[in-house]
């Protein structure tokens, strides 16, 4: 199957579009700034001999300008001054905006590019909580946040559909929910978007996938909406184009008894489209409109989908 063609008709531009989905993705590094500032990564960068342009949007984020640069190697990296990371992934941990303090909840955190960049976001500071329900790579995740020298983290293991705050809270008080101030819910999917990192993305594509991921999708973003106060804001976000793993699935926490939330705008300065409100059959609520699809040929990067949602009660 072509997987491409069913996505076209979303697009403005289905050849740019497609040709964009077909080039070698740009590298791209983030400063952490827990341990040094970018001026300082900057000049470093310079020094080991690494070329790079900055990203307009993120001042913390520089496009490596040699294909052939290995940053893995370089003893910015090494120190934890960087960190790889596609451009897009950027946007989600960026939309949330954890102040430094709050208790922030990561439900699906490894290898942890989006934990160590809430971490920083926070200045260190406050609780983030970083869970993966797989063993193996949470090996790298703490191996990131201790490369990166995180220390506001616990990691925990759990399935993100049953979280539960036993594991890390010893005082019963602290165990009632809803208890997080903020959750980036970036969930597993089916990778559609990172077809320019990864070229055989696609070629075991199978809607049974995408529809049977979804309802893990769905009960992972309904649990992380429990566990926030009122008023607290959880960012859902996925690296896929299927409608079904992302407006669907924000569709159907709207529409459902547990928690009630509500869309908020998504302020991006990349360019980028609004959410679908129909695919195929499917209405959705027509507020999600106010979410995000970021597509490879708009700013030369990976796929991505972004909805932020404030819990209301």
């Amino acid at each position: 199957m072509d997987v491409l063609a069913r996505y076209e008709p979303l697009v403005d531009d289905p050849s740019a579009f497609r040709a964009a989905c077909e080039r070698p993705l740009p590298s791209v590094l983030r400063v952490n700034t827990i341990k040094a500032d970018v001026p300082r990564v900057h000049r470093a960068l310079q020094e080991a001999g690494i070329g790079f342009e900055p990203v307009a949007w993120h001042e913390g984020l520089v496009r490596l300008t040699d294909e052939d640069a290995s940053p893995g190697n370089s003893w910015p990296y090494v120190h934890g001054w960087v960190y790889g990371q596609e451009e897009v992934s950027a946007v989600p941990a960026a939309v949330l905006a954890p102040e430094p303090g709050e208790r922030v909840l990561d439900p699906c955190a490894a290898p942890g590019s989006k934990t160590t960049q809430l971490a920083a976001t926070m200045d260190d500071r406050g609780l983030l909580v970083a869970n993966d329900n797989n063993l193996g790579r949470l090996s790298a995740l703490r191996s990131n946040a201790e490369r990166c020298g995180v220390t506001n983290v616990v990691v925990t293991n759990q399935d993100a559909r049953h979280l539960s705050l036993r594991p890390f809270l010893e005082d019963e008080t602290r165990r009632k929910e809803p208890f997080f101030d903020r959750a980036l819910v970036d969930v597993p999917c089916s990778c559609e978007g990172t077809i320019r990192k990864n070229p055989t993305a696609l070629d075991e594509w199978a809607l049974s996938h995408v529809e049977g991921i979804a309802g893990v999708q769905k009960g992972i973003l309904t649990r992380a909406l429990e566990m926030t106060t009122p008023g607290g804001t959880v960012v859902y976000s996925t690296c896929t184009f299927a409608p079904e793993e992302n407006e669907a699935v924000v569709d159907h926490v709207l529409g459902g008894e547990r928690v009630d939330c509500e869309l908020e705008p998504v302020a991006l300065e990349l360019q980028s489209s609004p959410g679908l409100t129909a695919w195929a059959d499917e209405q959705y609520d027509p507020s999600l409109e106010r979410a995000r699809r970021i597509y490879p040929h708009q700013n030369d990067t990976g796929g991505f989908f972004i909805a932020k949602l404030r819990v209301t009660a």
